[in-house]
C-alpha cells in the first residue's frame, strides 16, 4: 500500500495532464483549420474590399468619376456636356467634360447619414429621350445590391436627387429633337481617417503590431467601416 498508493496518485496526475494536453491540441487544430480556411479566402476577400473602393473611394477622385460618366454616355449615344460641383449648378453646357473636371476638384464633401461624405454634383447630358432614360438607369446601376449582403460594383455609388429635361435650344424642332438632361446627383467618399484596406496587401494582411502602432499616426491605415 505504501508503495502503490503514491504511484496511483502520480498516474492520475499524469492522466489529467494528458487530458488537458489533448484538449489544447484539439483547440489548436481547430484554430489552425480556421486560419487555413481564412487564408484560402483572403484573396477573394481582399478583391471584394478593393472592388468596394470603386463605389466609395477614400478620396474624391473626380477625374475617375468624369471618366465613368463619359464612358457611360458614349455607350448610350448621349453627349456628356458638363459637370459642376454642388447641387445648384446651371444647365448651361461646357465645351468638354475634361475642361469642366477641373472645376470640380474643389468640391467640398459634407457628412452623410450613413457615415460617408457626400459630394453633390450637377451633370448635364444631351440626347434623345430614350437614350437619356437608359443612361440614367445605367448610372444608378453602377452599384446595385443583390441577395442579402451582396453588391455588384461597376462604378461609383451615385444617388440621383432630381432630373430635369428640356429641349435643346440649338436643336431644330421636329422629329429627333434632342433633350438636355440636368441631373442633381450625389457621389460619396470615405470619411477622413478611414482607409480602404487598412494597410493590407494582395498577398497578406497588415501585421497586428504595425497596424496598431500606425493607427494613431497614419489615417490611411484605419480600415473602412461599411454598413449596407
Amino acid at each position: 500500500m505504501l508503495v502503490v498508493s503514491p504511484k496511483k496518485k502520480e498516474a492520475k496526475s499524469v492522466e489529467t495532464k494528458v487530458t488537458s494536453a489533448q484538449s489544447e491540441l484539439s483547440s489548436a487544430e481547430g484554430a489552425l483549420a480556421d486560419a487555413r480556411a481564412a487564408q484560402s479566402q483572403y484573396a477573394t476577400a481582399y478583391t471584394a474590399v478593393v472592388n468596394l473602393g470603386k463605389a466609395v473611394p477614400p478620396s474624391q477622385e473626380v477625374a475617375s468619376l468624369v471618366y465613368e460618366l463619359e464612358e457611360a454616355s458614349n455607350l448610350r449615344d448621349v453627349s456628356f456636356n458638363s459637370i459642376v460641383a454642388g447641387g445648384s449648378g446651371s444647365s448651361s453646357s461646357s465645351s468638354s467634360s475634361s475642361s469642366s473636371s477641373s472645376s470640380t476638384s474643389a468640391a467640398a464633401a459634407k457628412a452623410a447619414p450613413a457615415g460617408f461624405n457626400e459630394m453633390p454634383f450637377t451633370f448635364v447630358f444631351a440626347g434623345g429621350f430614350f437614350s437619356l432614360e437608359h443612361l440614367f438607369s445605367h448610372l444608378t446601376a453602377f452599384t446595385t445590391r443583390h441577395g442579402t449582403n451582396g453588391l455588384n460594383v461597376s462604378g461609383r455609388l451615385l444617388t440621383i436627387q432630381s432630373v430635369k429635361l428640356a429641349p435643346e435650344t440649338s436643336g431644330a424642332p421636329g422629329k429627333g429633337t434632342k433633350l438636355t438632361g440636368t441631373v442633381l446627383a450625389t457621389a460619396y467618399v470615405l470619411p477622413p481617417g478611414q482607409g480602404l484596406t487598412g494597410g493590407a496587401t494582395p498577398s497578406s494582411p497588415a501585421p497586428a503590431s504595425s497596424s496598431s502602432a500606425s493607427s494613431s499616426s497614419s489615417s490611411a491605415s484605419t480600415p473602412a467601416e461599411v454598413t449596407p
